[in-house]
């Protein structure tokens, strides 16, 4: 046989880590990296956080899994405390972040589906995001390297540019059931949605009555300074998907919707055979115990702040190598000129430094959120050490 047990459809590099410590991951060689990925934003209290491995232990010895057949005391919880946290009346818990993405494209067909408007079932959504790899989420985006292989895409969707209110504005039709957004596209290159343009989307959705759909999978859950990232923009969506680092590394995910949005779902027609067991249930538990306070948000705030400061100095240093620094909080992306992919893979292979790629260019910082000053300055010196050696490729 010529393929290998793990079906090859990842790229996987040489680092194989067999343990984690707080920020750092450690191979199975004993090399030790610097871990500012967080398995792309999802170990945001890191990899050896005491409340969250007790709150899994405790719960794995007592009870992991029933099924939503029967009543969930620990669902009922988290499901309440994350209505009180946010604009959510109501939450379904998922897997993960495709499934919650899933859950929120039929949520805002059944809301108006249920009322007999059978012909809305439209979704814009906006070019370079990423909602997923299921064959809806991939249809919910317009990136061909994700569609390749898989055709025919489902239909159900129009692609929009990202940031551009009056081009949505324009894509309004009689099939349209509502926009679907990320307010900070991760993948796309840590690019944050306008003022304008979120507070536009909102007002469009009330004149028109659709659904303002929020992807959240990423830049959810404290990640950018804010338990989720709509605050910081004024307005509230209708239904949001999260997952990530709600789990803190467990896999978790949620829609979250209002009483309204949620009209459409009823006994019957969704469902998940895992999705809200009592062990996912106390791993997000754990993580709201840590991170939905406003000491810890302030706290996410301000080193996102002591690091985007240090990181638009540092880039001055190197002005044929980067060009800016966007993003909210922990959420960081720094731009090349070039392609990122060949400077990350230097960073991770020289310098034992974990990044991530992303689209338009960017390197993606996504620290867990409770590094301390001397993981800031560890980074520091690794990427200052990385562009001081790095060769720029030569463009072909």
């Amino acid at each position: 046989m010529s393929i290998t047990p793990l079906m090859p459809v990842y790229p996987r590099c040489g680092v194989r880590p067999v343990r984690g410590e707080h920020c750092h991951l450690i191979d199975e060689d004993g090399t030790r990296y610097l871990d500012f990925a967080s398995g792309i934003a999802v170990n945001l209290l890191g990899h050896s956080h005491a409340g969250l491995i007790g709150a899994i232990q405790h719960q794995a010895a007592t009870l992991m899994h029933v099924s939503n057949l029967y009543g969930s005391p620990q669902g009922e919880a988290l499901a309440q405390r994350l209505v009180d946290l946010t604009f959510a009346d109501t939450v379904f818990f998922t897997n993960s972040g495709a499934e919650a993405v899933e859950a929120a494209i039929k949520t805002a067909r059944a809301y108006h589906q249920s009322a007999g408007n059978h012909e809305k079932y439209e979704l814009i959504t906006f070019k370079n995001a990423f909602h997923g790899r299921t064959m809806a989420t991939i249809s919910a985006s317009n990136q061909e390297k994700m569609h390749h292989g898989f055709m025919p895409l489902l239909p159900g969707f129009k692609y929009c540019e990202f940031d551009d209110l009056e081009a949505a504005k324009a894509l309004i039709g009689p099939n349209t059931a509502g926009f679907l957004v990320e307010p900070i596209q991760g993948e796309g290159g840590i690019r944050p949605a306008s003022d304008e343009f979120m507070k536009g989307l909102r007002a469009l959705a009330d004149e028109h009555d659709l659904m303002l759909v929020l992807d959240e999978v990423q830049c959810g859950v404290a990640r950018t300074g804010t338990f989720y990232a709509y605050e910081q923009y004024g307005i509230e969506p209708d239904i949001l998907a999260t997952a990530k680092g709600i789990g803190g590394g467990f896999p978790l995910g949620a829609c979250l919707a209002t009483e309204k949005a949620a009209r459409g779902m009823t006994f019957g027609t969704h469902g998940s055979t895992y999705g809200g067991n009592p062990l996912a249930m106390a791993a997000g538990t754990a993580v709201l115990d840590a991170v939905g306070n406003d000491e810890f948000l302030s706290e996410v705030r301000d080193k996102g702040e002591r690091i985007r400061a240090r990181l638009e100095q540092f880039i001055g240093n190197y002005p044929d190598l980067f060009e800016l620094v966007r993003g909210r909080g922990l959420m960081l992306g720094i731009k090349m000129k070039a392609e990122s992919r060949p400077f990350f893979v230097h960073l991770r292979d020289n310098h034992q430094l974990l990044t991530v790629a992303a689209g338009d260019n960017t390197l993606r910082v996504l620290p867990p959120l409770v590094i301390g000053d001397a993981e800031i300055d560890e980074f520091f010196d690794k990427l200052s050490a990385g562009a001081a050696s790095y060769e720029i490729p030569e463009q072909s």
